[in-house]
């Protein structure tokens, strides 16, 4: 059976979309699922993230870096799927690359992490006509909003979750908090996991996503 492939998208940097990559791709690999990130973000962020892990305890899942194939993202993935269960693409700002319109090209489910700031809310809208352009060719690409270092008792995150219905994409449930244990994962090459039971919160938020989009993808929960 071939992956299942999702690409994790926004019209621009800055948004989180590697530390949502990272965590989910670390948690299906110790769910037991054969996972590959791929990187196609000439930054390489995620690539540095999993070289960092210690010899002793390398990252979970598989990472390699297509950031020079551009718009052939598409094609150079597909050349993963029958040897993986999961496939997750680190896209760039879609401003600045054609590579995120690529991975959707062959997604099933695209990611948009967005911060809970209105004005980060309005500059993602891009990413939405991407999407819907890209609908045209694969109609069964489905997309949701994941919010990213979430303040829930602020103002602002309220107003932000008031302006979401009118973003024009679902919402996954689970979210990220504004948490010290995502970056301090991104330092040691791992996942929240890795950073014990001071990190049992951040573990909990993303195993709720993790099975949240693995339902979505077709899986059992």
């Amino acid at each position: 059976m071939a992956a299942k492939i999702l690409a994790v998208v926004n019209q621009k940097g800055g948004v989180g979309k590697t530390t949502l990559t990272m965590q989910l791709a670390g948690a299906f690999a110790r769910r037991g699922l054969k996972v590959l990130v791929v990187d196609a973000d000439p930054q390489g962020t995620a690539t540095r993230w999993a070289a960092a892990a210690p010899d002793a305890t390398p990252f979970p899942a598989a990472v390699i870096s297509l950031s020079a194939t551009g718009g052939k993202v598409h094609r150079e993935v597909s050349k993963f799927t029958n040897d993986y269960d999961l496939v997750l693409v680190d896209c760039p700002p879609a401003v600045d690359s054609a590579a995120p319109q690529s991975a959707l090209l062959i997604a099933d489910l695209a990611l948009v992490p967005v911060l809970p700031s209105p004005l980060d809310l309005w500059a993602a809208l891009g990413i939405r006509q991407v999407l819907e352009h890209v609908r045209t060719i694969n109609e069964a690409l489905e997309a949701r909003l994941v919010l990213n270092a979430l303040e829930p008792r602020t103002t602002l995150a309220k107003e932000v979750l008031e302006l979401l219905p009118a973003f024009g994409i679902p919402r996954l449930t689970a979210a990220l908090h504004h948490r010290t244990s995502y970056r301090q994962a991104a330092v040691v090459g791992g996942t929240v996991h890795n950073l014990g039971h001071k990190a049992a919160p951040a573990i909990a938020e993303v195993e709720a996503l993790t099975t949240e989009v693995w339902t979505l993808l077709g899986g059992q929960p």
